[in-house]
């Protein structure tokens, strides 16, 4: 390698210029080149803006050269990549396709930076210095990998610093231009992951100023770590990155249940086909190439919210459907047990079946007429509603199976549903619960329980208002043991009492003349005795 000994660089060139490139048509050495190009398209369409913002309409002119030199080296970087390409490219040619729009960069960055000083405007002239840096990156980068390209790295943008020096800086007015930066969604919070510090300041200060809330993180370990403790809205995610790369991030985004719906939009200098179809197949929702255009970015970006916010809604509405289908399968296990309700979900229908061994419990409240007379019907509702769930946890806890309350009088079976070794035994233990029970509560009421044990029929009647229901002898017997009970008993008949007589304690009232079953001995249980 020899110099001109002005900072000019020549390469030798023998049949194959491309010795010793290092690879240079790999996608790696894009991704290198297109970097620093990032950084100064970016940074030089954020100035824009900004100039645009506060009136500094002097730098306009020059910075749109920079940003159209910057898209004009894009192309450059592309072709130079391109082996087809490169090798129809002459030298006088790559010379000039190169030369120009790096010497535009770097010379107009160089001047306006020293301008914005000159104005007191240190934060403008801050990040012209980036687009600075960013043009010397490209330079050395495209000198050390493209041998055959002649570039005077010393001189380059001096001769255009000088012509512009000698130029006096004029003022224009600067009037105050309101841009329309397009529809934000305020609540949208995003996080960029990105290695480079540059890009990650760029596209932060891009995207803030289009008023969404931005983090960033610098590699996928610390993206994945916030994102399993903050919430966000979209992920704008590099590929190429040290520690964990972005197809790495996008596997584990996938494999974490709560983590997997957050839309993930890849930003990448790499252009390679294969990359951008392994992003979209690991689950990303779009893939753009840096540089990018801010405007297009601006719209996937709220093409993937868009598509977010009714996903969410959608998932709302299905968890409101499932809540309100819960509530339903509730309410219906209330009205039905749980058997039924679910034969009467699968079917629409429920089959009447004949069950041999039910025990049936019938309980009422005693002179609940002349309690009535005396109250008025909000506090009579109030009492019975204490009363009739203290008998719901007795059904409960002894096993039965509440069928219906009708007026004051409460019914219920056991056996029916759950299988039991004595259904008898287990309504008169309840029965005698609830004697108790009514006499502890405020209204302090005396009730009257009758138990019968038998075969029943039970079924759904009704098509609008479903009602499980038993019928049978069994029934009208255990109603009209009720009613021939004395106030605070138990009563059931000869049949039951044999059932129940080895575990209960009683005592005969004789025979009594029934309606409908003629003269029945009826007993009176007093007490479980073990």
């Amino acid at each position: 390698m020899s110099s001109d000994g002005q900072g000019s660089v020549s390469l030798p060139r023998d049949a194959d210029d491309n010795r010793g490139v290092k690879n240079k048509f790999s996608g790696n050495l894009k991704h290198e080149l297109r970097t620093p190009l990032n950084h100064i398209i970016g940074y030089c369409e954020m100035l824009m803006e900004q100039a645009q913002d506060d009136g500094l309409d002097i730098f306009l002119a020059d910075l749109n050269r920079i940003h159209s030199a910057g898209e004009q080296l894009l192309g450059v970087v592309d072709d130079l990549c391109d082996p087809v390409a490169h090798r129809k490219m002459d030298e006088a040619s790559m010379h000039h396709e190169v030369r120009t729009p790096l010497n535009q960069v770097i010379g107009y960055a160089e001047m306006l930076q020293e301008q914005a000083k000159e104005l007191g405007h240190d934060s403008f002239a801050s990040d012209l210095q980036k687009v600075h840096t960013a043009g010397r990156r490209l330079l050395d980068l495209i000198v050390e990998n493209f041998p055959s390209i002649e570039v005077n790295s010393d001189a380059l943008g001096s001769d255009l610093i000088t012509s512009k020096r000698q130029q006096a800086f004029a003022r224009e007015p600067m009037a105050k231009q309101n841009k329309a930066v397009g529809a934000a969604i305020a609540a949208a919070s995003l996080l960029v992951v990105d290695d480079n510090e540059l890009n990650r300041d760029m596209l932060r200060r891009r995207l803030e100023r289009l008023g969404y809330d931005v983090s960033c993180a610098e590699n996928g370990i610390e993206a994945l770590k916030l994102l399993k403790t903050e919430s966000f809205d979209l992920l704008l995610l590099d590929v190429i990155m040290p520690l964990m790369d972005g197809f790495e991030v996008l596997e584990q985004l996938k494999a974490e249940p709560l983590l997997r719906d957050i839309p993930v939009i890849v930003l990448s200098a790499s252009d390679q086909v294969d990359h951008v179809v392994k992003c979209i197949q690991k689950g990303a929702q779009d893939y753009l190439t840096k540089p990018f255009s801010p405007v297009l970015l601006q719209a996937r970006i709220g093409s993937c919210l868009e598509r977010k916010r009714l996903r969410d809604q959608e998932t709302l509405y299905l968890r409101q459907i499932e809540e309100e289908k819960q509530r339903s399968d509730e309410l219906l296990h209330v009205i039905l047990p749980r058997d039924v309700a679910a034969e009467l979900k699968a079917t629409d229908a429920v089959k009447p079946r004949r069950f041999e061994r039910v025990g049936i419990l019938f309980c009422d409240i005693v002179e609940f007429t002349a309690y009535s007379a005396r109250r008025g019907p909000e506090e009579i509702l109030s009492h019975l509603q204490t009363l009739v769930e203290a008998f719901e946890q007795l059904c409960l806890k002894h096993d039965l199976e509440k069928i219906k309350t009708i007026g004051d009088s409460f019914m219920a079976t056991a056996g029916l549903v759950t299988q039991l070794d004595n259904p008898a035994l287990n309504c008169v233990r309840c029965g005698l619960e609830m004697v108790v029970a009514a006499r502890e509560l405020p209204a302090q009421w005396q009730v009257r329980v009758g138990v019968h044990v038998g075969p029943v029929i039970a079924g759904v009647v009704g098509h609008r208002k479903y009602q499980y229901d038993v019928w049978g002898d069994a029934v009208n017997t255990a109603s009209r043991m009720e009613q021939a009970a004395a106030p605070g008993s138990v009563c059931v008949n000869k049949d039951t009492w044999n059932i129940v007589a080895e575990r209960c304690s009683g005592r005969s009232l004789g025979r009594i003349e029934l309606k409908g079953k003629g003269e029945q001995e009826l007993f009176v249980v007093n007490a479980i005795s073990n």
